[in-house]
């Protein structure tokens, strides 16, 4: 509370008749209201915004399939499977994976390289590709019926070239967020048209934890 007293010429004052006496002035302010009224507004407001809330990052991937004989329609040969681990480290093989005396497809790399991975795939799906009239009409067919606008001639072309190509994703209970993310951005920068996101099998992450150096186990 504040308050201002302004009382005349300092309290000395001329006396006798004809002098009159000036008048003692009192200015104060009564700050009350006002702090009254700044806890009213921090109040309304509290209650009126909106908190910020937690967002979540959305996910587009095609939908999953627990059925083996769904996931088996891809040629073998078209087919490439990571496995995303702890830190950086990812696994991967082609086609089905092979860990026998004749020989062992299962093969350890950084994030760095994964992109290199995918896109050697790719290419290689595609040098084995032979124009199918077939796969492209299909391809402009189903566009048209479904409504799709935007789609041409050289597009059915790109995805039936890489029809076979197939990336089946699986990461860890020890995979970063941020790893599962990129690379799934992989999939759109690689332009990879089929892929999908599974459990990892148990004989997989057994071969994981023995090249990390831990423990041979099964994920929960």
């Amino acid at each position: 509370m504040a308050s201002i007293d302004s009382g005349g010429d300092g309290g000395h004052h001329k006396k006798g008749r004809g002098v009159k006496k000036a008048k003692k002035l009192s200015t104060r302010i009564d700050m009350t209201p006002m702090v009254d009224l700044g806890f009213l507004l921090i109040t309304f407001f509290i209650f009126t915004t909106t908190m910020s809330s937690p967002t979540a990052l959305k996910l587009n991937v095609p939908k999953d399939t627990d059925k083996p004989e769904e996931q088996n329609k891809a040629k073998e040969s078209g087919a490439l499977t990571i496995m995303l681990g702890k830190g950086n480290n990812v696994y991967y093989y082609e086609g089905q994976l092979k860990v026998d005396a004749t020989g062992n497809n299962f093969k350890a790399a950084k994030m760095g390289d994964i992109r290199k991975i995918i896109l050697d795939k790719k290419a290689d799906v595609i040098s084995r590709y032979r124009r199918d009239q077939a796969c492209i009409d299909k391809k402009m067919g189903d566009w048209r019926q479904k409504g799709i606008e935007g789609k041409y001639l050289k597009d059915a072309e790109e995805s039936c070239e890489q029809e076979d190509l197939v990336v089946v994703i699986k990461p860890t209970e020890e995979a970063t967020y941020k790893n599962t993310v990129d690379i799934l951005d992989e999939m759109t920068i690689c332009r990879v048209l089929k892929y999908a996101m599974v459990k990892i099998a148990p004989a997989e992450y057994e071969l994981i934890k023995v090249t990390e150096g831990g423990t041979p186990g099964t994920q929960k």
